[in-house]
């Protein structure tokens, strides 16, 4: 695909897909799969720029992998491993960035969590992995560093949910077309980033790295400041 930012109608996150990310932040592990979106606007291509701090926001990162739809899904069947593999055009590297206080205010008072996930900057992607470069999405090892410190580092097996379950659920919810990305979810080790840190993500399929984005955490700009709804 020439431009994954362009062709993304909607990025659909799976929330709560591992069981230590899960104790973690200390959730209910989910009885099925859930998700919330994410604008394409926060999409971050590759050498873009920096990953922007919103005034007052605890930013936090989350490390996963990406899959891109190649066709329009619809009521895919849960056990349909063929229709979910073929419904996929290949992958990316992605880190999930998260206004961390903003998204627990909003939990503890039931309100939406788009402004915590939504603003612009707050999805760095790698560049397309093609699709034969990763036999099995669940075999995937996943890491990321910040400052040169190891802070995420495990593989997709752990996965709650598999990318069928995944792509079944949301597809019984909401058609997912061409272009749409999924982000399957994030390992342990989840924190804070403060400005001037560098992240590195990094994706491995048996010890080989396929791709990896590097990006530098920097003040943003603008009205917009945390403040208690």
């Amino acid at each position: 695909m020439a431009s994954i930012k362009a062709n993304a109608s909607k990025v659909i996150c799976i929330g709560r897909n591992y069981a230590d990310h899960v104790k973690e932040l200390n959730n209910v592990r989910p009885k099925q799969p859930f998700f919330f979106l994410k604008p394409p606007s926060s999409i971050l291509p590759p050498n873009s720029g920096p990953v922007l701090r919103p005034k007052g926001v605890t930013l936090h990162y989350e490390v996963e992998l990406a899959v891109i739809i190649g066709k329009e899904v619809r009521d895919l069947d849960a056990n349909d491993e063929k229709g979910a593999m073929d419904a996929i055009d290949g992958y990316c590297l992605s880190i999930d960035m998260t206004g961390r206080n903003v998204q627990d205010e909003a939990k503890k008072k039931g309100l939406p969590w788009s402004i915590a996930k939504g603003f612009d900057t707050f999805l760095p992607i790698s560049n397309y992995i093609p699709k034969a470069s990763i036999a099995d999405p669940h075999k995937v090892d996943l890491y990321l560093a910040v400052n040169g410190q190891l802070r995420q580092s495990d593989s997709t097996e752990l996965m709650i949910f598999n990318i069928y379950r995944q792509l079944a659920d949301i597809s019984s919810v909401m058609t997912l077309a061409r272009g749409d990305i999924v982000l399957t979810g994030t390992p342990k080790g989840v924190g804070p980033v403060s400005v001037g840190d560098i992240m590195r993500a990094g994706i491995k399929v048996d010890g080989r790295e396929l791709e990896s984005i590097e990006v530098e955490v920097k003040e943003r700009e603008g009205t917009y400041e945390f403040k208690e709804t």
